[in-house]
Order: C-alpha cells, then structure tokens, then sequence
C-alpha cells in the first residue's frame, strides 16, 4: 500500500467514527510513526514520496495508531505530546491536554510578572502554565500544586524536557502550600457536573474527570482558591483564573467579595471571555479603608 492510499483510508476510518479533521489526524500519525521509526516525516517527503511502498510493519503499526484513534482517543494521548506557548509537553491520560484557550492566562501572568517574583501554580496538572511561565519571564521562581501524583509526575517529566526548574508539591489546593506568592495562577475544574455528558468522548472519556469537573455550579474551586488564596498571596499581588466563557461575572463577584480589587476579564482570541483577575489589596491602601 502506497503513502498516500494509507492516509486516505486512516482518514476514511477516521471519519466513519466521528473524529473531527479526520482527514489531518490520519496525517498526522503517519507523521508520528515515522518520526518513531526514526524516519523523514515531514510534509515536503510526504508530498515527493507518497506514491512509494510502506513496508508491512509501517502498515500494521499505522493500522494499530488509526484504530486506537478511531475509539476516540485523543491524538495527543497517542503521540504523547501537545505543543503550548510554542513549547513540546508531554501529555498523557492523567493530565488535562494544555489548549490554546489557556495561553491568554499565560500571557496575561506574564504581564503580572518579573523578575525576582514567586508564582505558584494551582491546579497544575502537566505543569505547562507554571513552566511556560519560568521559560519566558527571567528571574521567575515559582511552585506547581496538584491533588493527583500522577498528574505531578508528568509536571516533573516536563520540567526536565524544558531544562526549567521548579518546584511541585501534592496538596488539596492549599493544605500543604506554604508562605506567600507574587502571583498566583489557576486553570482549575470548571464544568458543571451535569454538563460533563455533553462534552466530546475525546475529553468525556479519556481526560481525566478530576481536571474537568467544577460540583454543581463549576464553581466550587474558585470559591476555594479566593477564600483560601489571600493568606499565600502577598500585598499587591495578582490572583488568575482561567474560567468558562460563561462565568466571568460569577468569578468576579467571588473576588470581589473576597476583598480584591482592580477586577477585570480579559477574553481570548476567538473573543470569549476567558480569563479572569483580580488584585489582592497593599497595606496601606487597607489603612485607609
């Protein structure tokens, strides 16, 4: 079977199983084995080569790849990396897959950031905020927390593959965190419970319910991470939060209540409202409440 005939029936299997871009997964995984094999898999080779032969062990090790995909299994599982703020993380079924969404709350810490500040990273998941974070604004030191230590230990992997070092620490949000931070970041769960059903199977059934859902309301977390943040956030330092399109206005009432200030939302590029911060009040401006 030739190249080109292999990416078109993995594209045909593709989407006789309801996987969205079939045709560019199909692509893609052939790019992935034969990148696995050691082999050229760029697009250029593809576009001179695709009428040649694959050997019969790139064809059963396509089918297999085409099949896990076609039960809906996340590309991104299969080739166990997701690109973020342009750099390569690994990802697998303990971590929620790092989404474009999430770079506006990179971007917006980074305005909130420098040099000599500490960030902590709540909710940490594959570390790709916290270490995206420490790659791109010098002098940056910051702590990664998570309930989960399998989602900790892919953080940890991650560090090492970015030669970033940070620290990650298992805790239940703040129980086990300890002092006071510059800046404080979470993307923590936020599907209400009722609607996990109606998400895609890809995040339904393969991405871990624990990173998804937010109780009830979607909110339970940001309660807690207002309530329970101010004692490790310093003096004028900035609480973010990446929040459903849907949620800005409760998520602002939440820090609003908990005594911050300077609140806005700040929406990301397909122009929905997606992150969410606030600021923690100086002293002196307490004084003069």
């Amino acid at each position: 079977m030739t190249y080109r005939s292999m990416v078109t029936e993995g594209g045909r299997v593709l989407a006789a199983a309801g996987v969205p871009e079939a045709e560019l997964d199909a692509w893609y995984l052939l790019e992935y084995l034969r990148k696995e094999r050691g082999s050229r898999s760029d697009r250029q080779w593809y576009l001179l080569c695709r009428e040649e032969e694959a050997d019969m062990e790139e064809e059963e090790g396509y089918r297999e790849l085409i099949g896990r995909r076609a039960k809906r299994i996340p590309l991104q599982q299969i080739t166990g990396e997701q690109e973020f703020m342009g750099f390569p993380f690994l990802v697998n079924e303990h971590v929620l897959i790092p989404r474009q969404d999430t770079e506006t709350l990179v971007e917006e810490a980074m305005e909130k950031s420098g040099k000599g500040d500490r960030v902590l990273d709540m909710c940490t998941g594959s570390g790709c905020i916290l270490l995206s974070l420490l790659k791109l604004v010098p002098g940056l030191s910051g702590t990664g927390a998570d309930i989960s230590q399998e989602a900790l230990k892919v953080a940890v992997e991650n560090g090492k593959r970015l030669q970033t070092e940070a620290s990650f620490l298992e805790s239940d949000l703040f129980e086990k965190v300890e002092g006071v931070f510059d800046l404080i970041v979470s993307n923590p769960p936020y599907i209400a419970s009722d609607e996990i059903g109606t998400l895609m199977e890809e995040v339904r059934d393969h991405e871990p319910i624990g990173a998804l859902d937010g109780s009830a309301d979607g909110l339970a977390f940001y309660r807690r991470l207002v309530q329970e943040g101010k004692d490790h956030l310093k003096s004028g330092g900035w609480m973010l939060f990446e929040i459903g399109c849907t949620q800005a206005e409760a998520v602002m009432e939440l820090l609003k209540k908990g005594g911050f200030q300077e609140i806005y939302v700040k929406k990301d590029l397909a122009g929905l409202d997606r992150v969410v911060g606030g600021r923690k009040p100086k002293q002196e401006e307490r004084k003069n409440v």
